[in-house]
């Protein structure tokens, strides 16, 4: 009997979701009503600025000692050596930097990071995805009602003013993890503070509505205790305002098995787009294509028949489980959501230093790690990779994804910059020379270096010049010099230098 009526109260749960759905789906604020029909067959929805688009997860959430900020002291980074940290960042191209914890790196210089209370590191961040044509940038906001809440306000600030000046786009990723009175608080956040931003030019719009994504609706685990009921509101609330709302799901989220809680398919069902979340559960290209066969294509199948997005992750890998095999990993991952067709991409993350899952700058080799540690570099795996290595293979991937190269199973990266070839001198007066040279595919800059000494030390005489020619004036009479030029990114990496060539400069 008891199992009877367990049954009958389960067919109950489902036929109320269900007529709940119905009642969402034919409200005002769902998007593009007559999507949610069986005719459905491509797109919920047209393009826009996340559908068809690659979007980072972006954290924001490092502070240091010293900063001035609201924290007060290191957030995010080691506040004690911690030898074993995941990852360190490349910081060649920070304007302000501060002294870390630890001691001198391996090559003897001080070990410094950075601070996103410092406007200028966020806008160096965000330089970096318009370089490498990343198209939008999700915020991520936890429960601002403790002590993290004044930076990140701070940080979202400082987001709108970095994103507006390089063309990027963002919006407001709210995490609900441990979050207790989520339900009443991010109604109450987003009218008091967050939805202000909506009317920034750079502020990302779907179907002309403002973005919001929620992560960790349904996730089975003591962190994300909500019932059904209170995420379907909440959902639905951000609707009601007017919002097109992204789901952070479970990659379970289909079934309501192993990650997911049973009894949120009508929640899921809700959301505009979902993004089910892949981090922990791919480690190496198997588990990519196993994630494709087993989870991406029924769950693209589920969203056509529903008229949801769908937006899958793509991940670097943990650098330091090893996981990255210089590429080919992340690699895999856009190779299987191009090939599926989904509708976006989300990269899980951009700055995720302290989880090793990060895309953006990190040291090249152990000489700029903390000497002592086991903090790996990007060469982890024994081939070379420049600092910016990931952000130019996100290009790539979001070039493939949009059509503008071909697909390829073949990662077309190279893991190194590649130096400027064919250089030719030209001697112009007593006193200058100019430098030719053949341009390298997809490199925004070059840097000259020259010498009187065949062979080196060589000095930069110009750096981020653009372009295959630079004229080097207020040389010597009669005297020999010597140049390279190498390959130059904005975060300041480098290829190897070019083959030498010389000129002599008239008496």
């Amino acid at each position: 009997m008891r199992k009877r009526n367990l049954i009958l109260l389960t067919v109950m749960t489902i036929f109320l979701a269900q007529c709940t759905k119905k009642e969402i789906s034919s409200s005002a604020t769902k998007s593009a009503a007559t999507n949610k029909t069986s005719a459905f067959s491509t797109l919920a929805s047209p393009a826009g600025d996340v559908v068809g688009k690659v979007v980072v997860g972006y954290q924001g959430w490092f502070a240091a000692a010293g900063d001035g900020s609201p924290f007060g002291t290191w957030w995010h980074w080691p506040a004690a050596v911690n030898n074993a940290y995941k990852s360190w960042p490349d910081m060649r191209q920070f304007t302000a930097s501060y002294q870390s914890v630890y001691g001198p790196l391996n090559n003897g210089q001080a070990s410094k990071l950075f601070s996103d209370w410092d406007q200028s590191t966020v806008t160096t961040h965000f330089q970096w995805m318009q370089q490498n044509g990343i198209d939008a940038a999700a915020l991520q906001r936890f429960d601002p009602n403790g002590t993290e809440g004044a930076i990140r306000d701070g940080v979202a600030a400082r987001v709108k003013v970095a994103a507006e000046a390089t063309g990027r786009k963002f919006y407001i990723m709210y995490d609900v993890t441990s979050w207790t009175a989520m339900e009443t608080e991010i109604k109450t956040d987003w009218t008091n503070k967050m939805s202000a931003y909506t009317s920034s030019t750079a502020y990302a719009k779907q179907n002309g509505k403002p973005v919001v994504c929620i992560w960790g609706f349904g996730f089975n685990d003591s962190k994300h205790v909500f019932t059904a009921a209170a995420c379907l509101d909440v959902v639905t609330w951000f609707e009601s305002q007017g919002c097109y709302v992204i789901g952070g799901v479970p990659r379970e989220w289909r079934t309501g098995v192993n990650g997911s809680r049973p009894g949120f398919l009508g929640v899921y069902h809700a959301f505009n787009m979902l993004s089910p979340w892949l981090i922990g559960a791919v480690g190496n290209v198997t588990d990519a294509d196993n994630i494709y066969t087993n989870y991406m294509v029924p769950d693209q199948a589920d969203c056509n028949t529903n008229g949801i997005d769908y937006q899958p992750c793509i991940l670097p890998g943990d650098l330091s489980s090893a996981q990255r095999s210089h590429g080919n990993l992340m690699w895999e991952m856009f190779y299987n959501a191009k090939k599926l067709g989904v509708q976006g991409l989300y990269i899980s993350m951009f700055d995720e230093y302290g989880e090793g899952n990060q895309i953006a700058a990190s040291s090249e080799t152990s000489a700029t790690v903390p000497a002592g540690s086991t903090i790996p570099s990007l060469n982890e795996d024994g081939t070379a990779c420049s600092a910016d290595y990931y952000l130019r293979l996100t290009g790539d991937g979001t070039k493939m994804f949009k059509g503008t190269i071909a697909l390829t199973a073949t990662r077309p990266t190279p893991t190194t910059l590649t130096p400027p070839g064919s250089l030719t001198p030209h001697v112009l007066s007593s006193t200058s020379i100019q430098i030719n040279w053949s341009q390298v595919t997809d490199a925004p800059c070059y840097n000259i270096k020259r010498s009187t000494t065949s062979g080196g030390p060589y000095t930069v005489v110009a750096s981020g010049v653009t372009g295959g020619t630079y004229t080097n004036t207020g040389l010597s009479t009669s005297t020999t010099y010597y140049y390279v030029v190498s390959t130059g990114r904005i975060n300041g990496s480098e290829s190897a230098n070019s083959s030498q060539v010389s000129a002599t400069t008239t008496p």
